[in-house]
């Protein structure tokens, strides 16, 4: 019988970020975050390089890319997430992941998870709708957040529809109402949305909340207000769904 692995590489290939994590002795030793772009295989291998590993696991949408190119196992986001959130905050009994591009909420046990919502169709509710709704406000991505908690009140949105949404903030800025009310209310609109989602799956008491929109102050805070259940965000939110397949590296190196 071959040892077990003491060592392994999560690699993330999300649709707007790449995530590589090295975990030894279940702890992150060495993590990566870089734009996928057009050609995701162009980067990774320079990445990769001088990461060495036990075991390989990718995951994300482009997982069998890399194991087409690489010499990996891979598994699916959610089993990855779950994982993630067993380590993270062993007390959750459920994960929500907002990503660039889905959203996802997923039951968490001590054995693995159980049901899950995706919502992968529309860009609501999701990194890519902030991303151009900060852009339609003139706000750099990262400060978008921040600058949305300054509000005293949030002005109310409409549409979810990154299209007509973008319409409607033209709209409400011509009308004289204040960059940050907007954003303000762009945030609670989006939170309801996920929140919205989440309800179709049981909760529990304690929520742990990840991706890279986690990094966003008032999208934790908004979340907070619509969930039913304690909410927490881990420090490097957008590692988790990487980590977690670095994980089952070290646990089933033949995952598949």
């Amino acid at each position: 019988m071959s040892p077990a692995p003491r060592t392994a590489i999560g690699i993330d290939l999300g649709s707007r970020l790449t995530k590589i994590v090295r975990v030894e002795g279940g702890r992150i030793a060495d993590a990566l975050v870089f734009d996928t772009g057009h050609d995701p295989l162009a980067r990774l291998p320079a990445m990769l390089k001088g990461l060495q590993a036990d075991a390989v696991v990718a995951t994300g949408y482009g997982r069998h890319l890399v194991k087409g190119s690489l010499p990996c196992s891979a598994v699916t986001e959610i089993r990855a997430c779950a994982r993630a959130a067993r380590q993270l905050a062993p007390e959750a009994e459920s994960v929500i992941d907002v990503g660039g591009q889905d959203t996802k909420a997923i039951e968490v046990g001590p054995r693995g998870f159980g049901r899950f919502e995706m919502n992968d169709r529309c860009a609501a509710g999701t990194g890519r709708f902030l991303e151009v709704m900060a852009a339609a406000l003139g706000y750099r991505l990262e400060d978008f957040g921040a600058e949305a908690l300054l509000a005293d009140r949030p002005v109310q949105v409409t549409s979810m529809c990154t299209v007509f949404a973008e319409s409607e903030v033209v709209s409400l800025i011509a009308k004289g109402e204040g960059r940050r009310r907007i954003a303000l209310g762009l945030h609670v609109a989006t939170a309801r949305r996920v929140a919205a989602m989440a309800s179709r799956v049981r909760l529990g008491r304690r929520t742990l909340f990840v991706g890279g929109v986690a990094r966003n102050p008032c999208m934790v805070a908004a979340l907070r207000d619509e969930l039913p259940c304690d909410l927490a965000a881990p420090e490097r939110p957008e590692l988790a769904v990487a980590l977690g397949a670095a994980l089952i590296g070290l646990e089933e190196p033949a995952a598949h």
